[in-house]
């Protein structure tokens, strides 16, 4: 599957999403040693930081995961539980800020299970090297390419011999379990599988936030564009979890108090790849209106009841920032039939 295009020299798989991220609620299951700096720093979703002088009872304090100084032999390691589960295309790992403490190699390995396993039934399970022992460089973001087509709920990182790393990144496709996608679901969130195709412009922020769990709890945790001089407007292109029937639409400006868009519009349209087809023919979801700063707007779709889309289109007049938008609606069964494992 293709995704947005990365910055020049970016690796292509930081495209997908931070499977990883607590933003999408992912967590830090365990890990064998965090003695100088706390497990959970390693899937923070802004940015580490550093402070020069602040030190605490046990030595300098990082915004990342770091382990003692290793006197016997081993390696340390972490265990991260997914927030949604997916096939994985690369990790990041970055070691910023941590210069004379770094691991100088690293590896990952993955497993796929059901349910909530304890960290104790997860080192009884059998792990799958999805990217073997490799060199890591200091104050630098290790990004690696992995190359596995399977599903997975965790992952392993693990370090060596010891030392810090600020931040575990793990991008990929996700594929969420699909019995908890029958009835009405938000058709575009990133949790169920939504992803974003297409976008005219990210200057600030990408509207791959939008689709966020949650609601945005500042201007800088939704989509905010660049101002547009010149004609036309800015949009973003996404795909649903699978082709869908939508019930109603929220479109929220929260916090865009002098940069919310004029009007906004939505349409849907009907394509087999992951990119709409450029002969898709596009439909009103939401027609073009009116729209307020700072304000959760709801519509019901102007579209035929049982109309159903695979992809949805968002325009903005002629630019400015959104927090959200939510594409309430139900998978058809053809969908829900091909999501479903056999």
């Amino acid at each position: 599957m293709s995704q947005p295009a990365t910055p020049h020299g970016t690796p292509s798989f930081m495209a997908w999403p931070d499977l990883a991220s607590r933003a999408l609620a992912g967590s830090v299951v365990c890990a064998n040693d965090e003695l100088f700096a706390e497990r959970e720093n390693l899937i923070k979703p802004e940015p580490p930081v550093f402070s020069l002088h602040q030190f605490g009872p046990k030595g300098k304090v990082y915004d990342g995961w770091e382990t003692r100084r290793r006197r016997e032999p081993g390696h340390d390691w972490a265990i991260v539980r997914l927030g949604v589960p997916g096939i994985v295309h690369g990790v990041v790992v970055d070691t910023a800020w941590f210069k004379g403490n770094y691991p100088p190699h690293i590896s990952a390995e993955a497993v796929a299970v059901d349910g909530y396993p304890s960290p104790a039934e997860l080192e009884q399970v059998d792990w799958t090297t999805i990217l073997g022992k490799v060199a890591a460089s200091g104050d630098t973001a290790n990004a690696y390419d992995v190359e596995s087509a399977e599903r997975w709920t965790h992952i392993r990182l693990s370090i060596y011999p010891d030392g810090g790393v600020a931040r575990f990144r793990v991008h990929g496709e996700p594929r969420p379990d699909p019995r908890f996608l029958c009835g009405t679901i938000d058709l575009i969130a990133l949790e169920n599988g939504g992803g974003l195709v297409e976008c005219s412009d990210a200057f600030y922020s990408s509207p791959s936030n939008l689709i966020l769990p949650g609601r945005a709890r500042s201007m800088g945790e939704g989509w905010e564009n660049a101002r547009r001089r010149g004609d036309g407007n800015d949009y973003a292109v996404f795909r649903l979890t699978g082709e869908g029937i939508v019930e109603h639409v929220e479109i929220d400006t929260s916090y865009f108090v002098g940069n919310a868009p004029g009007e906004v519009k939505l349409s849907g349209c009907q394509s087999p790849g992951v990119n709409p087809d450029e002969r898709a023919e596009w439909f009103d979801v939401v027609a073009k209106q009116r729209s307020q700063p700072d304000t959760r707007h709801r519509f019901l779709p102007d579209s035929e009841p049982e109309r159903s889309f695979t992809h949805v289109r968002l325009d903005v007049y002629p630019d400015g920032g959104l927090s959200r938008l939510r594409v309430w609606g139900h998978l058809t069964e053809a969908a829900l039939s091909r999501l479903s494992p056999g």
